[in-house]
């Protein structure tokens, strides 16, 4: 009895097995995927890290150009526009400060045309939101249409201390970086938004360490008429002092640098 059903299954077996091959054959493979059409290629071609990078280098580019054209060092001989007064003509400023520092144009320049203009208080303030605005849109620039592509890229040992750097200590570096004028605005912005620093570091840390030099900057702005008040020669000592100090600091840590 054992050995008869032994036999019936095992014939029962050979007989399924052909049908299941044949089966197996007419059936479509289970893990085909469909190609993907000319739209999803080129959607994913234009949001690609290289494509992303390449359009960040064509919105610096334009905004450089159309700073160019404009001229904001007009606001030095020519000041504000006769239609904009006090508080509205302090807003459109520092939106034109921050966009203009997102241009690459020189923070100092235009600290010292928000003191020509608006004066010693109101024009810190201006300077300084539109130093944080700035910093802001450089940063999410950075961060969403550069970060990607330009990380695979820091290999160097200069290059990777400073990313080790901003990533683990980002308020401490950016306070340093905003204290000391010899750190390029835009170059340490854009440094931030490669590294792994977090937005709101980079932000308090941007607000806080720039108002003494903005503060400076405006002041003299302000005072310029009068180059030998005392507000004028403190404000230019500001100005000096912490580019002493940041160089100072810059050939101390040289050291420590070639050791990364």
């Amino acid at each position: 009895m054992l050995d008869a059903t032994t036999r019936s299954g095992g014939t029962a077996t050979a007989t399924a097995s052909p049908r299941a091959a044949a089966t197996e054959l007419t059936a479509p493979p289970a893990a085909a995927v469909a190609p993907l059409g000319f739209t999803a290629r080129c959607t994913r071609l234009l949001l690609s890290p290289w494509a992303r990078l390449f359009l960040l280098v064509v919105l610096l580019t334009a905004a450089a150009s159309c700073v160019l054209a404009f001229e904001p060092q007009r606001l030095l001989a020519h000041g504000r526009p006769p239609q904009l007064g006090g508080a509205a003509a302090a807003v459109v400023f520092a939106v034109a400060y921050g966009l203009c520092t997102v241009a690459f144009v020189p923070r100092p320049l235009l600290n010292l045309a928000a003191g020509t203009v608006f004066g010693s208080q109101l024009g810190t303030g201006a300077a300084l939101a539109g130093t944080v605005l700035g910093a802001g849109i450089a940063f999410g620039l950075g961060r969403v249409l550069g970060q990607d592509a330009l990380r695979p890229l820091l290999r160097g040992r200069w290059l990777r201390a400073a990313d080790g750097q901003l990533s683990r200590h980002g308020f401490r570096s950016m306070m340093a970086a905003r204290l000391f004028p010899g750190v390029p605005f835009s170059a340490a912005n854009y440094c931030a938004a490669v590294s792994r620093m977090r937005w709101a570091p980079f932000l308090l840390a941007t607000a806080l360490g720039s108002v003494p030099n903005t503060a400076a900057y405006v002041v003299a702005g302000a005072r310029a008429a009068r180059p030998t008040s005392p507000a004028f020669l403190i404000a230019l000592g500001f100005i000096a002092v912490p580019a002493v100090a940041g160089a100072v600091v810059a050939w101390r840590k040289r050291h420590h640098l070639r050791r990364v």
